[in-house]
């Protein structure tokens, strides 16, 4: 556990396996995770609207098993969301969101 998700506009300006290369180590460097257990992909979004003057979105949805503390989740947020603002200007519109699975209920083989 994560599960990396990071959804985007399908006009990246950089090859996708570079955006999961770079996601992936930005997470490992927070040292919250097993590195063993890291899973990060991406899913790309043909059609999209967004604000004036933007050209491309990127969100990352960080599923995390329940239990970590909000400085944890903080922490993940914003080495995420500093290693999306290293490869795109402004004109991206860039976004992380840690969500809590519930280990009740979360099922894996």
């Amino acid at each position: 556990m994560p599960h990396l998700i990071i959804e985007h506009s399908n006009n990246l300006p950089i090859p996708a396996q570079q955006l999961v290369e770079a996601v992936h180590l930005a997470t490992q460097s927070t040292a919250l995770f097993d590195p063993t257990t890291l899973k990060t992909r991406t899913q790309s979004t043909d059609y999209y609207k967004l604000a004036e003057g933007k050209i491309g979105f990127v969100h990352i949805h960080a599923h995390l098993i329940e239990g970590r503390s909000e400085a944890q989740k903080q922490l993940l947020s914003n080495a995420l969301l500093e290693v999306l603002q290293t490869m795109f200007d402004t004109n991206w519109l860039l976004s992380v969101h840690p969500y809590d699975l519930l280990p009740s209920i979360y099922r894996k083989n």
